[in-house]
């Protein structure tokens, strides 16, 4: 089966993985890495055969990540932290630089040359392990990872030129002279694909949209991410820089949040796929040959880096937990480390010590972040506890929907506009969440609050503030949908008020199980206004007619007894 064998071993190693760090309690990323040792080539056991083409096609794993960091994250979001990632991510490629090749050439003694290209690897965090590692522990949306974000972008477009200055040293003439060639392509490149990308890339999408094909809207997705990304190899530069400039142009258009939710399960599989590539890559029997000496410096790096990130975090303003969360966060060595250990490598520029040192503390920092997260939100705490308070105001969410204590209205049928306009009229906020985009064209004319997307995607429902919502109102007709988007919502926001409508009388029970709220059961409610209508033509009064419906109900609804709703 050749590579496809491979891929299917890989697959199974990293489930293995995964379902050992879970009973253990560990990040998942931990049993990917894990499991790449195992099946890697330094261990025994089954051992992938095409290491070199499975590390090719863990890139496109990279590619869709930035991909979706583009869709999640646009530069109207970073425009909060453009400070600090615009002016204080290069001072902190070069401090980080200056320090992780001076611990290399004193803990190992490393030529010149090979110290300074230690410390460029040494200088990227990884954007794979931060996001991956954010949206697990479900902190995405506050302004110390936006922080980490804004950085871990501006690195990621670092590494081009110091591709292209690294192999210079020596010959400042030659890479002031690629460097500023690689500048202005790049400028060409990224107005060109900012103009045309606007407007041609969400007109081709809603096309597609149109024509009701959502297997069809998935490929067009990721045909968009993959295309532009090659685009970008071709003119030397980055595969995965290409895909994530591909999400940001597309972050603008309201079809981000559905195209976010569809390419979410693909690059989570091609995510597997980088950190059990990451894992093979680790040779046990290089760390116990230096295993004090390597253990030292990944304690000393990690420490560094925090010590770098948390001061500049300060310097630029972020007080009270910031510092600490953006200093630990990305204290470890990214996966574009390996891009830059790889060409140094071809090209003869670095010894293959060096390299296996790159790589080995690479590895192990990566592993450890994980652990390190789901601490930093504690240990901050208790750090800002024993010093003098500052304003909290710095870890605030700047989700792109400011709204909170809000409903959240799925569905902009017949039901769903009149909530729409009765929380309108009575001034309650709310956003509405609709799959068929056609359906939103009024509400995004009038610029009331909307997402297009299915409300049974977890990506949706953040995109509309469910986490912060006082109540979820399912006024769709689709079961499964329904169904999905209650056991998600409810996950996001374990106190959510949720109103949901039966679509059968069999689906009541259903909707009793998940803990909704009010249910609301078309048939049983047109009943229940029949007989209102009947007993108001005998003359009964109002009160003897409310008591004969209530009971009405309790015996339609029986067991269920309906709570009134908060106020």
């Amino acid at each position: 089966m050749g590579i496809a064998s491979d891929f299917v071993l890989i697959v199974i190693a990293g489930l293995a993985g995964a379902i050992v760090a879970r009973a253990l309690g560990l990040p998942l990323l931990v049993g990917y890495v894990a499991a790449g040792v195992v099946v890697g080539p330094h261990t025994a056991g089954p051992t992938v055969a095409h290491v070199e083409d499975i590390e090719l096609l863990a890139e496109i794993g990279v590619a869709l990540l930035l991909f979706a960091l583009g869709l999640e994250i646009s530069f109207r979001d970073l425009r909060a932290v453009r400070r600090i990632a615009l002016l204080g991510g290069p001072v902190q490629m070069l401090l980080t630089a200056v320090f992780g090749g001076w611990l290399a050439y004193a803990a190992f003694d490393l030529p010149g040359t090979d110290a300074v290209w230690f410390g460029a690897m040494v200088s990227v965090s990884s954007t794979m392990v931060v996001l991956k590692t954010l949206a697990a522990e479900g902190t995405m949306g506050t302004l110390a990872s936006r922080v980490m974000i804004g950085l871990l972008v501006v690195q990621d477009l670092a590494v081009v030129p110091l591709l292209i200055v690294l192999p210079q040293i020596g010959h400042a003439e030659a890479a002031v002279a690629g460097l500023l060639k690689a500048v202005a392509v790049a400028t060409v490149f990224l107005v060109t694909t900012v103009v045309v990308g606007t407007r041609l890339l969400p007109a081709m999408l809603r096309r597609v949209v149109r024509w009701g094909s959502r297997e069809m809207f998935l490929v067009a997705v990721v045909a968009t991410g993959v295309g532009v990304g090659s685009i970008t190899y071709q003119l030397g530069f980055s595969f995965a820089i290409g895909a994530f400039v591909a999400g940001v142009v597309l972050s603008e258009s309201e079809l981000s949040h559905q195209a976010l939710s569809d390419v979410g399960p693909l690059r989570d599989v091609f995510g597997l796929l980088f950190f059990v590539t990451v894992g093979m890559l680790f040779d046990p029997r290089y760390v116990l040959e230096h295993a004090v000496a390597v253990a030292m410096l990944v304690v000393a790096i990690v420490v560094g880096k925090s010590l770098i990130f948390g001061g500049l975090a300060r310097s630029f303003g972020y007080g009270n937990m910031a510092p600490i969360i953006v200093g630990l966060g990305l204290s470890q060595i990214g996966e574009f480390s390996f891009v830059l250990a790889r060409a140094g490598r071809a090209g003869g520029f670095i010894t293959s010590d060096t390299y296996d040192l790159a790589l080995t503390c690479t590895v192990l920092s990566m592993a450890l972040s994980p652990l390190v997260f789901p601490g930093l939100l504690p240990l901050a705490r208790r750090w800002t506890r024993r010093r003098r308070p500052v304003p909290p105001a710095q870890l605030v969410s700047v989700e792109r929907t400011t709204l909170e204590n809000h409903v959240v209205i799925a569905g902009y049928g017949r039901t769903g506009r009149a909530v729409v306009d009765t929380l309108q009229g009575a001034g309650v906020p709310y956003v509405i969440v609709e799959y068929h985009h056609e359906s939103l064209t009024r509400p995004l004319e009038q610029g009331i609050p909307a997402v297009w997307g299915d409300i049974s995607s977890e990506e949706i429902q953040r995109a509309a503030g469910v986490a912060q919502a006082r109540m979820l109102v399912m006024a769709i007709p689709e079961w499964q949908a329904i169904r999905l988007g209650i056991q998600h919502a409810k996950r996001l926001n374990p106190r959510l008020f949720v109103v949901a409508r039966a679509t059968g009388v069999a689906h009541v029970d259903d909707l009793r199980a998940l803990r909704v709220d009010v249910i609301v059961q078309p048939e049983f409610e047109g009943g229940i206004e029949m007989v209102r209508q009947a007993l108001g033509q005998f003359e009964r009064n109002a009160d003897e007619i409310d008591r004969l419906t209530s009971e009405l109900r309790r015996a339609l609804y029986d067991p269920l007894v309906l709570p009134v709703p908060p106020a």
